[in-house]
């Protein structure tokens, strides 16, 4: 069976889906943009296509659009059975305009991603459309969380496949870690409200004198809020440590008791996955795919909009916590591990191919 993933080729979110997809299948890649080394590594030269553009998720894409005969073109060239196109309103639309007006005979498979269903839906009638009409145009989607995958059916999907975008190893079961320290490594960009984060640490700050917060990661909001905590009561207790790769991350987690993630929108976090795998206590933003890995009070806190919870709220986990930390990575291990969903999405793709051939070929 060949597949074509659709995507950006310098993300690593695409690498992974590839790392996974190649033993598996006869594999292609087609980038919007161009190819991250690894990936170009993983695929020969004639299983690859960088259209090299520069798409923008929040819209405004012609160039991506144009780019579209080309794309055509060599989809024509492969001959695949399946173009399996992430991120639904920028891939799935390519690749559903490329099945119709060029009449290829290729099923589409859509992964979502998160705000391309919780978000680019709600922006705009003409988005919400496109949308539903990417959606009916694939045979199967994926979608790493309950909640996302229902928007999607209301949105007008067939069959959706639910996992986590998990772990494709587990670390170590959790050792000993530092009682006071925060970890956060969600983008510096207003969608992941990196200013929350700070206001609930300097909150737990003040029971904790002992409390430190590690923010990794880069973004938009970097120098403002660096600026912020040099001018005040947190100067001594936030390190800004910038984009890490993933050794030293993985160091972070293993150290850090707590782990902050307090997006304005999301789906299944792969970050909060990590978090868990390595057994740190997370403190969530109220979403309803966060309820899913969360029980408030149980195994993390997951935080309505303005809680900055104090010690008498946390000091309870704090009491539990190495049996929350082995519960929280024996968790990942059963349900958040990327290799056996990509064994089940891979069956369903082969079941799907058969059941179509013996129907006579017929496109779903």
């Amino acid at each position: 069976m060949k597949l074509v993933l659709l995507g950006d080729g310098e993300s690593p979110h695409l690498l992974k889906w590839a790392r996974a997809l190649a033993p598996r299948l006869e594999l292609y890649a087609a980038s919007s943009r161009s190819f991250a080394p690894a990936l170009a590594e993983l695929l020969p030269a004639e299983r690859r296509l960088a259209l090299d553009t520069h798409p923008s998720f929040a819209g405004g894409n012609a160039a991506v659009l144009r780019s579209l005969p080309r794309l055509a073109r060599w989809l024509r060239q492969v001959q695949p059975d399946w173009v399996h196109a992430h991120y639904l309103t920028s891939h799935g639309t390519l690749a559903w305009l490329a099945r119709a007006l060029w009449r290829l005979p290729v099923r589409i498979a859509g992964s979502a991603w998160g705000s391309d269903i919780l978000v680019t839906p709600q922006r705009s009638w003409l988005m919400r459309m496109l949308t539903r009409r990417v959606l009916r145009a694939c045979s199967l989607c994926t979608s790493d969380s309950l909640h996302m995958a229902e928007r999607m059916r209301v949105l007008g999907a067939g069959e959706v496949m639910s996992f986590p975008f998990g772990l494709e190893a587990l670390p170590d079961a959790p050792g000993s870690k530092s009682a006071t320290l925060f970890f956060a490594n969600r983008g510096l960009e207003p969608i992941y409200a990196p200013q929350r984060v700070l206001a609930v640490f300097e909150r737990i700050a003040q029971d904790w004198p002992q409390a430190e917060l590690v923010l990794a990661n880069d973004g938009s909001l970097r120098s403002a809020l660096e600026r912020q905590v040099a001018q005040g009561p947190l100067a001594q207790r936030v390190r800004f440590v910038g984009r890490l790769d993933a050794t030293a991350q993985a160091r972070w987690y293993r150290d850090a008791r707590w782990y902050l993630s307090l997006p304005l929108s999301d789906s299944v976090s792969v970050s909060v996955l990590e978090a868990l795998a390595h057994g740190c206590i997370p403190l969530l933003s109220d979403l309803p795919a966060n309820h899913e890995l969360v029980t408030s009070g149980r195994n993390g806190l997951v935080l309505t909009d303005g809680q900055a919870p104090g010690a008498s709220a946390l000091q309870p986990l704090a009491d539990r916590a190495p049996q929350i930390a082995a519960d929280n990575h024996a968790w990942v291990a059963r349900h958040a591990m990327f290799e056996p969903a990509v064994d089940r999405f891979v069956a369903r793709l082969h079941a799907l191919q058969s059941g179509a051939a013996r129907r006579g070929g017929a496109l779903a």
